[in-house]
């Protein structure tokens, strides 16, 4: 019988060890914050392990895990594996993943010099060298043989303790810059004994915790491996040096998962948990690299930004790697693997890579585009309302869009109003610089899975008061979205003055020289893009500079500024524009001082305001008047998710 699946590398089986999985796909270890804040199983967690498994992979690894919760916690609500009290708990968790078929691992890590103060009150971080954290840590020791002997056993009880909670799989965390890459590592291992120094002393402790892991557990528990293929800084593990550990490692673990970069030095994160400047499968070059090998005889997974099941499949037949880990599309579109199976590609949300899911302040996971994600346990499977309602939606943007296909989840009677001829909204103009790609399949998707959602999709149709009152509703959500904001400067209605939307979607040229009136993120990327394109280009606001773009995650941010160094754009902070004349941009500094900023073209990014006309006035109207998006809050596209799948719940 001819098979349906394109996919046949993807779900094949594989052997880890002496154990069977059932396709080549792994939930990548993420951090998720979602324990309870001593560390135990809380509901969301529960909910959330138990929603990965039902994604359909073979594996799911639970991100960051401290094997010291004293000193080596590297992140906020980690899971606490160090105590055999925990056992029944963490039972529950393995139960919840093998009900659908999957096995279960757990990144086990000590954080070592990148250990915050506020986890380790009064006790110094430990590590193989006392190299102070880059805007972090500095209240480091040197750790002594009793200190490594200590987290030796550790490892081991720990793995041992996991075993007994039925957990399929380990992962030892030596990449991004945690204790154990710290010793391998020659830029953080400055040690003179003999667990520094040369190759071979670096490995010797990583190698005695593989060593002794595999004594204390047997084959009865897999051990899994992360490595960064290259730390990716001067001085640091590069991949002749990785593959000859994987080489000497392998006698004790059963799987290598290799990643790259640091998580702990700011300006080599992004590389670690890349955005969307970044191109997708960034790490797959390490991991062929791997493969290439003869010596190496394990299996290799490969992860970094790899979205699609398409991608996943050429990395395999390719010989690349024989296992992808996936996190971040997962936890966008659980039903990725669902959809491939089935042949119904074009239905899977695709993510962003913006990073909304891994905030600075992570405290409840949460994705940009799925309003489910971290709250698995608390809404289970959308229900119908109690009371079907004849539901106006007018707007077709990301908000716009949200409500109406959640409204009509729950059963209500939906008609979306929208005035153009296209749903997406403002996606249309935000997704046309070079690097939103991802931005882009995501607008795709948003119209396709809209259109075909069951609501009746009203195109060219304004939202005006006669058109709402027409269709007499029981409930309006207004989705309007935000105008464009532009001070009254002295010269603003200049020729060479455009709107950053005109700029970014090509509908205006710019010449070479060019002033980008804004540091946030809309100022900030329209900036890259016209580097890119090899202009000169300045960007000055009101406020300082270390706050530009200071609402986008980490990550990204840290990648976006990296970007806008390396092309030589300029940032002037705490800078007011004060006028527009035919020398250029007239600043004024806060000591009073004015400069003139010379250039052909000026790109205004001073910001949206809300759209809400319409909305005052049908507040006058109609009893239930309901705002979401940009005309209840210019934010982003995560806050219009969320506010209009929340608010749709409650009709």
């Amino acid at each position: 019988m001819t098979s349906f699946n394109k996919y046949t590398h993807v779900f094949e089986p594989i052997r880890i060890g002496n154990m069977t999985v059932k396709n080549r796909i792994q939930f990548s270890p993420m951090v998720s914050s979602l324990s309870t804040p001593s560390g135990g199983v809380s509901s969301e967690l529960l909910g959330y392990v138990k929603s990965q498994a039902r994604t359909g992979v073979g594996v799911i690894t639970i991100g960051s895990t401290p094997i010291d919760h004293i000193n080596g916690v590297d992140f906020f609500g980690a899971l606490d594996v160090t105590s055999d009290d925990n056992i029944t708990d963490l039972r529950r968790l393995s139960e919840a993943v093998h009900r659908y078929g999957a096995k279960l691992s757990v990144e086990l890590v000590h954080a070592g010099r990148s250990a915050p103060k506020e986890f380790r009150p009064g006790q110094m971080a430990i590590a193989p060298s006392p190299i102070p954290v880059e805007g972090g840590a500095t209240d480091i020791r040197e750790m002594n043989e009793e200190d490594m002997q200590t987290i030796i056993g550790e490892y081991c009880d720990v793995a041992e303790r996991l075993m007994k909670a039925n957990f399929d799989m380990v992962m030892v965390h030596a990449a991004h810059g945690n204790l154990i890459a710290q010793f391998l590592s020659p830029k953080f291992n400055q040690r003179s004994d003999i667990y520094g120094g040369s190759f071979e002393n670096r490995c010797r402790f990583p190698l005695q915790v593989l060593k002794a892991m595999r004594e204390r557990v047997g084959r009865k528990l897999r051990i899994d491996m992360r490595i960064s293929g290259d730390e990716l800084i001067p001085g640091g593990m590069q991949i002749d040096e990785t593959i000859a550990f994987i080489k000497l490692a392998q006698q004790y673990i059963d799987t290598v998962h290799v990643s790259q970069g640091l998580i702990v030095e700011p300006r080599y994160m992004p590389y670690t948990m890349p955005p969307f400047y970044l191109p997708h499968c960034h790490n797959v070059k390490w991991a062929a690299a791997v493969k290439a090998d003869p010596e190496v005889k394990i299996p290799v997974t490969v992860v970094g930004s790899i979205t699609t099941i398409e991608e996943a499949e050429e990395i395999i037949a390719s010989g690349k790697a024989d296992m992808v880990a996936m996190a971040r599309q997962l936890m966008c579109d659980p039903k990725t693997l669902y959809n491939a199976w089935h042949g119904c590609e074009e239905d899977t949300r695709p993510c962003l890579r913006c990073h909304e899911c891994a905030p600075a302040d992570i405290v409840h996971l949460r994705c940009a585009t799925n309003p489910i994600l971290g709250r698995e346990a608390e809404l289970g499977e959308i229900g119908p309302a109690r009371k079907s309602k004849k539901v106006l939606v007018i707007g077709g943007g990301v908000a716009g869009c949200m409500a109406a296909k959640t409204l009509v989840e729950r059963g209500h009677d939906v008609t979306l109003m929208e005035s153009s001829d296209k749903l997406g909204g403002r996606l249309h103009e935000i997704s046309c610089l070079s690097f939103k790609f991802d931005m882009r399949r995501h607008l795709q998707w948003l119209m396709r899975s809209t259109m075909k959602c069951g609501a009746k999709i009203l195109l060219n149709t304004p939202g005006t008061v006669e058109n709402v009152l027409s269709l007499n509703p029981d409930v309006v959500f207004v989705a309007t979205g935000a105008d464009r904001f532009m001070p009254p400067i002295p010269g603003i209605n200049r020729e060479n003055i455009h709107h950053v939307l005109d700029v970014d979607t090509g509908r205006v040229k710019v010449g070479d020289t060019v002033v980008v009136c804004g540091g946030g993120l809309s100022g900030m990327e329209s900036a890259l893009e016209l580097s890119n394109e090899g202009k000169r280009v300045s960007v000055v606001d009101m406020i300082p500079v270390e706050e530009f773009a200071k609402d986008h995650s980490p990550a990204p941010r840290g990648m976006l500024l990296q970007l806008l160094e390396k092309n030589g754009v300029k940032l002037i902070g705490s800078s007011r524009v004060t006028a527009f004349t035919d020398e250029g941009v007239v600043i004024e500094s806060k000591s009073g001082e004015q400069t003139t900023l010379p250039c052909t073209d000026v790109v205004a990014a001073f910001g949206m305001k809300k759209n809400d006309k319409l909305l005052n006035q049908l507040r006058q109207l109609i009893p239930d008047v309901i705002a979401v998006g940009d005309c209840n809050e210019v934010k982003n596209i995560k806050n219009a998710n969320q506010i209009a799948f929340n608010m749709a719940l409650d009709v």
